[in-house]
């Protein structure tokens, strides 16, 4: 998969220094240009990768609306990209610095047609179908980096079949988190990174599509360094120094356009009547952490078993592979070539096993690729080890038979361990409902309130695109509940407080952070449920704020 720099014109290359073949190669030399015949080697490839992907699609394009449970940081995403389509700013609200805005400025482009043709498809459900498109671009740069890794073909087909359909990758990457794009992004410098024609532009690009993964979503700054491994095993080492230098640089230089945008803002640093960038950080840097992840009954111990609800396949397996990798990676060709992949797993898990951080549950979203290419390359290592035919002629042919044999039970076995389940899990994702409330819910208030114009609702973002379409006022009428106790440009509009609501939607998200908000705890307290959607603790209550004690109707 790797090529060597052609010698200077007129030069001649000694014997004792001639490039030594790769492994496994014929040790013909290959004449300049592209060979006669190149898309019919790669046929295979393409062949596969492309079955492969209609798979892909199709698992996770099923039903993608309805499972799994729309969430608050989906509708949050795809309201501050609904601001940007209509010029409304970087945000519904104020925009704060929480994450750098490129996310949703790409998820703007991405739904800019579908909601120019019909704006009220411009729900979380229905937008979700963009991300099939970014789900597609990543499946296909799993299916590269891992033939240009040295990976054989069928191991780059499971790399691709482990990241695109595992029941827990089905779930997450449905969902419009700014971490799958980030993942596209960062797959793609990886894959420039391990270019086998070693161009400078291939490395500088690298940079370029690294500094968009931060920009995206800065979890993505923790794999750098195993990024800048990969690139440095894989350029050429008498240009080596300028293409390192050329991809730290254009990463830099990208990824200071953040800061830079604050600063001529003026809101780089705190102040009076103004947000900043630091502020930002320092919340992000020093929001409460969930518990660490091996401790029972932390918040962090309880993602850890949602992924592994799904899946414990690609999870388990990945980090234990990537472990493996980096203790052999002097002695293993494979661990060598996998070298990058398997440092990133293992940052990513390191981040996660901070004794109090703050653990999301789309972290995992990060790592899906790479513990995807490191089982992968575990299992093509298992296999030529076992496959690996000796030297004595006499015993080849029933050695072999023998092995091949020993190889089919191991693939029937791990098969029949792995494929129930994640038939289980991908059929729930098929077929299960589980925004049937919120479809509901979101009926109800674009019918039965008679002047949405002039209602104010507290209500998460997963609705509020709902309710803007519906015909309330937005950040008025339709109000994101954090905002009604956080935010002072929406306090300011409420001089009663809770009292000048109409409507609050108690949706299990605004339930559970209700005893935060004061406002939001108050509203909920003085009102009675008018209508109810489903039932247990995934139900939606619509409640009114009880005349008595309220403002009424503006």
């Amino acid at each position: 998969m790797t090529s060597t720099l052609p010698a200077a014109t007129g030069a001649q290359v000694p014997a004792q220094r001639r490039p030594v073949p790769e492994a496994g190669s014929t040790g013909r030399t290959t004449p300049p240009g592209p060979p006669p015949g190149r898309f019919r080697s790669l046929r295979p490839d393409l062949l596969l990768c492309g079955a492969i992907l209609v798979a892909i699609l199709v698992v996770q394009g099923w039903n993608i609306a309805d499972y799994p449970t729309l969430s608050d940081d989906e509708g949050t995403y795809l309201a501050q990209a609904w601001a940007v389509q209509h010029g409304r700013g970087l945000a519904h609200y104020t925009y704060w610095y929480d994450h750098p805005p490129l996310g949703w400025i790409q998820i703007a482009l991405l739904t800019w047609i579908p909601s120019a043709i019909s704006p009220g498809a411009m729900t979380v459900g229905t937008m979700r179908v963009a991300m099939l498109l970014v789900s597609a671009v990543s499946a296909v740069l799993v299916h590269v980096l891992a033939r240009r890794l040295a990976l054989p073909r069928w191991a780059a087909g499971l790399a691709m079949v482990l990241f695109g359909l595992s029941p827990l990758a089905v779930v997450l990457q449905r969902e419009i988190f700014l971490d799958n794009i980030a993942v596209m992004w960062t797959l793609l410098a990886f894959t420039l990174a391990a270019s086998p024609s070693r161009h400078l532009w291939h490395h500088f690009g690298a940079g370029l599509a690294a500094a968009a993964g931060v920009l995206t979503k800065e979890t993505m700054l923790v794999v750098l360094p195993a990024l800048f491994v990969t690139m440095w095993r894989h350029s050429h080492r008498d240009t080596r120094k300028f293409a390192l230098t050329g991809a730290v640089t254009a990463c830099a230089l990208i990824g200071l356009s953040y800061p830079l945008f604050a600063l001529l803002k003026g809101e780089l640093f705190p102040g009076s009547g103004h947000v900043s960038l630091w502020e930002g950080l320092t919340y992000q840097m020093t929001r409460p952490g969930s518990g660490f992840i091996l401790d029972a009954g932390s918040g962090s111990w309880g993602v850890l078993h949602s992924w592994l609800y799904y899946d414990r396949v690609l999870p388990l397996g990945g980090l234990a592979g990537a472990l493996l990798l980096l203790v052999t990676w002097r002695w293993s060709v494979t661990a060598r070539a996998l070298a990058g992949p398997a440092l990133t797993v293992a940052i990513l898990a390191a981040v996660a096993l901070r004794p109090n951080g703050y653990l999301p549950a789309m972290y995992v979203i990060g790592a899906l690729p790479f513990l995807a290419l490191v089982l992968a390359g575990g299992a093509a290592s298992v296999t030529h080890l076992v496959l690996r035919r000796w030297r004595a002629e006499g015993e080849r042919r029933i050695l072999t038979g023998g092995r091949y044999a020993l190889a089919t039970v191991l693939a029937l076995a791990a098969g029949a361990c792995v494929v129930p389940r994640w038939y289980d899990g991908d059929r729930t994702a098929v077929t299960a409902d589980a925004n049937a409330p919120y479809r509901a819910a979101s009926a109800w208030l674009g019918s039965e309130v008679e002047h949405p114009e002039d209602t104010r609702v507290l209500v998460d973002d997963a609705l509020w695109l709902d309710l803007v379409h519906a015909g309330y006022r937005p950040g008025l009428g339709a109000v994101w509940f954090y905002k009604a106790d956080l935010d002072p440009a929406v306090t300011k509009t409420m001089p009663r407080g809770w009292q000048d609501v109409d409507y609050v939607v108690a949706s299990p998200t605004v339930r559970r952070d209700a005893r935060d908000l004061p406002n939001v705890r108050n509203a909920i307290r003085h009102s009675t449920p008018v209508a109810t959607f489903g039932t247990g603790a995934d139900r939606i209550e619509i409640r009114r704020i009880q005349p008595q004690t309220a403002g009424g109707t503006r």
